[in-house]
């Protein structure tokens, strides 16, 4: 009987791609203890993969790659398990080697041979990063003709060549767009020591937070501003509703998103601060932190702004659009 079950199952599923657990019981004429037990041991044999969550929950064949004999030394290893991360396709989080392989065997690349090529390349990266932070300000002076920052880092690159986002690119990417609360507040964890570096190296005595555009049940920028509970005033600034709401993502030109931060940002209250942080979650031209930096100076707001993204394109004008 197990073994019928066992095949009916597949041959089900087989037949259409994929099933609930309900389905499942009612088209096969099975009980539903059985079909979870059966459900259960196949997943665990690797025959079948659950998607999603309680009560939106199907299953699917497992897509069995052959594996690839894997042969990397622990340098590479540990490297690649603390700095790599994918999200799947199918919304799955996979990190370090695993999520590596995965990429590779997606791609048919070789995973030694690609694993040296990487390490290569987040080297060439990472020599930009100083004590945790990269320093933006020489990006900013290229494209723009006055910069109203007195300096700009990243906590890391929203992408790099070839291998496409970094490990906090994926996942400010995803947190964004899902408004996984999870998957925030493990942002949070990953930027909040390199945050400390630069709190212990400036006295800030407020805060600002670049205001979304795209509307969202739950707000990224809002739920930084919670999670990271900064002990410092907060600066309000405003995003003015217009007709027609154009992100800040959507525009191509440069002098396009000059003009869209400069008509549709407010930077309100008449306090006085010496050096305010102004934290922002991707810097594509930079376009909205200068305009914001502007204002707060020209008000007379702050006398010193420092800006912080989470991540920044690497090159003069890379317009992040996904974000």
């Amino acid at each position: 009987m197990q073994q019928k079950t066992h095949h009916k199952i597949i041959n089900y599923v087989k037949k259409r791609g994929q099933a609930t657990g309900n389905e499942l019981a009612n088209s096969l004429d099975i009980s539903d203890r059985a079909v979870r037990k059966q459900l259960s041991k196949m997943i665990e044999s690797n025959i079948l993969v659950k998607i999603g969550k309680p009560p939106k929950v199907f299953y699917m064949l497992k897509d069995n790659q052959v594996k690839q004999k894997i042969n990397l030394d622990k340098k590479t290893a540990d490297l690649i398990n603390e700095n790599y991360l994918i999200i799947t396709p199918m919304g799955k989080k996979l990190e370090g080697v695993e999520g590596f392989v995965f990429w590779c065997q997606k791609n048919n690349l070789p995973i030694e041979k690609t694993a040296k090529e990487y390490i290569q390349t987040h080297r060439k990266y990472q020599k930009y990063k100083k004590n945790g932070l990269i320093d933006g300000m020489a990006k900013f002076k290229n494209s723009f003709d006055k910069v109203y920052l007195d300096k700009i880092f990243y906590l890391d690159f929203y992408s790099i060549e070839r291998f496409g986002k970094t490990k906090l690119g994926q996942m400010l990417l995803y947190g964004k767009q899902s408004g996984n609360r999870k998957l925030i507040k493990s942002i949070v964890d990953i930027i909040k020591p390199n945050l400390n570096i630069l709190l212990a190296k400036y006295k800030f005595d407020a805060v600002g937070y670049i205001p979304w555009t795209v509307k969202r049940e739950v707000q990224f920028m809002k739920q930084l501003e919670k999670q990271l509970d900064l002990p410092f005033k907060t600066i309000i600034i405003d995003k003015a509703k217009t007709d027609i709401i154009v992100p800040q993502k959507t525009l191509s030109k440069i002098n396009d998103r000059i003009a869209n931060a400069k008509q549709t940002l407010v930077v309100r209250g008449s306090q006085q601060c010496k050096t305010v942080l102004l934290i922002d979650d991707a810097v594509g031209s930079g376009s909205t932190l200068n305009e914001v930096a502007k204002q707060l100076k020209h008000k007379k707001i702050a006398k010193k702004v420092i800006g912080l993204a989470i991540t920044g394109s690497f090159k003069g004008f890379d317009v992040i659009s996904e974000i």
